[in-house]
C-alpha cells in the first residue's frame, strides 16, 4: 500500500468458543426461565420445582470435594438416582399447576397433599446433601459408606412417590 492510504478492509478477530459457549448459555437460561413460566407459573408450584431443583445442584456440589473414591462412588450412584427425580418432580408441578394454577403463595385446597410431599420432598433433599457434606468431612476411611445419605435419599424417594399418588387420588375424585 502506498504511503498516507488507508486500508479499508476490516480485520476480523475470532471469539473464543468458551466465550460464545458461555454468551449462548445465557440465551439457553432465559428460553428455559420462558417455559419455566409458561409450564409451571410464577408461584407455589415454580418455587416447589426450583427448590427441587436447588437442592439437587447443592449435592452435586458436594460431590466435587469427595476425595476417598470408594465414598464417591456411591454417592455418585446416589446422586444419579435423584437426579432421575427432577423429570418426575417437574411432571407433578406442571399438572398441579394444570389443575391449580398459581401465581402466588396461597395453597390450593385439594392440592394441599401434593405441595406438603413436594416440600418435605425438597427439605429432605436439603439434609441428604448436608450428610453427604458431613461425610466428606470426615478423617479417614468411612466404615458404613454412604449409609446415612441413602437414609436420608430414600425419604426424597418416598415423598416423591407420595406426591404422584396424591395427584393422582386428586385426578380419579373430580
Amino acid at each position: 500500500m502506498p504511503p498516507g492510504i488507508r486500508d479499508s478492509r476490516r480485520t476480523r478477530t475470532t471469539v473464543r468458543a468458551s466465550t460464545c459457549r458461555s454468551f449462548l448459555g445465557f440465551f439457553t437460561a432465559a428460553r428455559q426461565g420462558r417455559k419455566d413460566d409458561a409450564e409451571l407459573g410464577t408461584g407455589l408450584w415454580r418455587r416447589a420445582h426450583d427448590r427441587f431443583h436447588r437442592g439437587l445442584d447443592r449435592y452435586h456440589q458436594v460431590l466435587e470435594g469427595v476425595e476417598d473414591d470408594q465414598l464417591y462412588s456411591e454417592l455418585v450412584d446416589i446422586a444419579n438416582e435423584l437426579a432421575g427425580l427432577l423429570d418426575r418432580v417437574r411432571v407433578i408441578c406442571v399438572e398441579a399447576q394444570r389443575r391449580s394454577p398459581s401465581d402466588g403463595l396461597d395453597i390450593p385446597g385439594p392440592l394441599a397433599g401434593v405441595h406438603r410431599s413436594l416440600s418435605k420432598a425438597g427439605n429432605s433433599l436439603a439434609t441428604t446433601a448436608e450428610a453427604a457434606a458431613m461425610l466428606r468431612l470426615a478423617v479417614g476411611p468411612v466404615p458404613v459408606g454412604a449409609a446415612s445419605v441413602r437414609r436420608r435419599a430414600e425419604s426424597v424417594f418416598e415423598q416423591v412417590a407420595d406426591a404422584e399418588r396424591r395427584l393422582a387420588e386428586d385426578a380419579v375424585g373430580r
